[in-house]
């Protein structure tokens, strides 16, 4: 599913040797596959072909504004969760129009600021934040002389349990995005009632059942349930023109860990083939997860009791994955050698020879680490490991935790790489606070 590859012995993403472009640019560094991006959403994109959906990636995944671009040159519209998103988007040339806004905690001016670039849609979180919007839209002077009202969809929760990690489930009745489904309806049937319903059109409906989900099923339990209020909904005249699917196919952690696109169309499309409806989609994850690897340096290699410890330049402060959710990311070195060049990403695959050792980052934290009982060539003192399936949730959730500074980043077409963000700096650290004039 992705573009790293190892070939007499060393990794190479796409046509460029990983280890050269460490010497390059240094360490801690996140590598990213343009080839693989474009894949990715391609296979996608064909796989839901009949339902000519509006795919809008998710920022919040990884938000590199050279990322965006590339995937604004593929048709891509963007799900964005902040204002900030948005800045990002209209930096990389995206278009507002094609942009869906989600969060619970919009606030004022973030509002303001996406009515005023036109976006696509508000998917609204809570009856109390749609009027809200209501307000500002009135504010803003919509409906305008051509009649052009803000466009919104309530986010429902269709309570399926997509059976993945509890901090990344999002579409049961208990959580704090979205109304229950059976409230839904008296949302929509009060607001089409009310003043609010001259600034602002609620035709829409959202779901996002949660995120890394492996099965189609909740996908289908959840889509079955929300046909059902649409038909409610138009039976009592109401207009519901458009149904965003939200987002949280799985990425391959692990070989065999997720399925591809053409699994969960073949199971969606008929679904919603007759249902008179756009469809929105907000993937992510699918899009960039394989798309990227988090390149290190050994530092120390270190016994402790009956454990062994690499230590390396990287952590929890530029992948905070595995600290936060037990997340797996396969761990191997750059360059192995032809002896230990692996057949997949299989937390299972044995060499003779490999060490067991815990892989642990730098950071003044017990929960540093990036993987735990791993068995890796051994390694050595300025060897170079890969943490593969890195491009989503890596740099975007990065840090400057402990006044490290934060990696550099390279997208690599064929086998040639440019900089799309220079690293970090200590002055980095600290201007924000020089410029407050401490």
């Amino acid at each position: 599913m992705d573009l790293f590859k190892y070939r007499g012995g060393q990794l190479y993403c796409e046509d460029a040797a990983v280890a050269d472009l460490a010497a390059r640019f240094g360490t801690p560094l996140y590598v990213y596959s343009a080839g693989t991006l474009r894949r990715h959403y391609g296979r996608l994109a064909a796989a839901f072909a009949a339902l000519r959906p509006l795919i809008c990636y998710s920022v919040k995944v990884c938000s590199n504004i050279h990322i965006l671009r590339l995937l604004a040159e593929e048709g891509s519209g963007f799900d964005i969760v902040s204002g900030g998103e948005l800045y990002r988007v209209l930096a990389a040339g995206g278009d507002p129009g094609r942009c869906c806004y989600a969060g619970v905690g919009k606030t004022d001016d973030e509002i303001r600021f996406a009515l005023n670039k036109c976006i696509r849609m508000f998917n609204v979180e809570s009856e109390q934040e749609l009027e809200n919007l209501a307000r500002l839209a009135a504010e803003a002077g919509l409906p305008d002389a051509a009649g052009r009202r803000a466009c919104a969809a309530l986010r429902v929760n269709p309570d399926v349990d997509p059976k993945t990690h509890r901090y990344i489930t999002t579409g049961k009745k208990e959580t704090k995005f979205g109304v229950d489904l059976e409230r839904a309806e008296r949302v929509f049937r009060s607001f089409a009632a009310s003043d609010g319903a001259r600034s602002v059109g609620l035709q829409a409906v959202h779901i996002h059942i949660g995120s890394q989900i492996t099965a189609v099923e909740p996908y289908v339990q959840a889509v079955t349930k929300v046909l059902g209020l649409v038909r409610a909904l138009r039976a009592a005249g109401l207009a519901v023109t458009a149904l965003d699917i939200g987002g949280g196919f799985a990425a391959d952690y692990e070989t065999g860990d997720a399925l591809d696109a053409d699994a969960f169309a073949a199971a969606l499309v008929p679904l919603l083939a007759d249902a008179g409806l756009e469809i929105i989609m907000e993937p992510g994850r699918f899009i960039a997860g394989n798309s990227g690897v988090l390149v290190t340096q050994v530092q120390y290699l270190k016994a402790g009791g009956d454990r062994q410890f690499v230590i390396v330049d990287t952590g929890m402060h530029h992948l905070v994955r595995p600290a936060l959710y037990g997340s797996y990311h396969h761990i191997w070195p750059v360059r192995p050698g032809p002896q230990y060049e692996p057949h997949g990403r299989l937390r299972g695959e044995v060499f003779p020879g490999t060490v067991l050792v815990d892989v642990v980052g730098p950071v003044c934290e017990s929960a540093d680490f990036l993987g735990c009982d791993r068995r890796l060539p051994p390694v050595r003192r300025g060897d170079l490991l890969a943490v593969f399936s890195a491009g989503a949730y890596g740099m975007a959730m990065a840090s400057e935790y402990n006044s490290f500074p934060r990696p550099a980043e390279v997208l690599v077409e064929g086998a040639e790489a440019r900089l799309i963000r220079r690293r970090g700096t200590y002055e980095d650290l600290i201007a924000p606070e020089r410029q407050a004039g401490a």
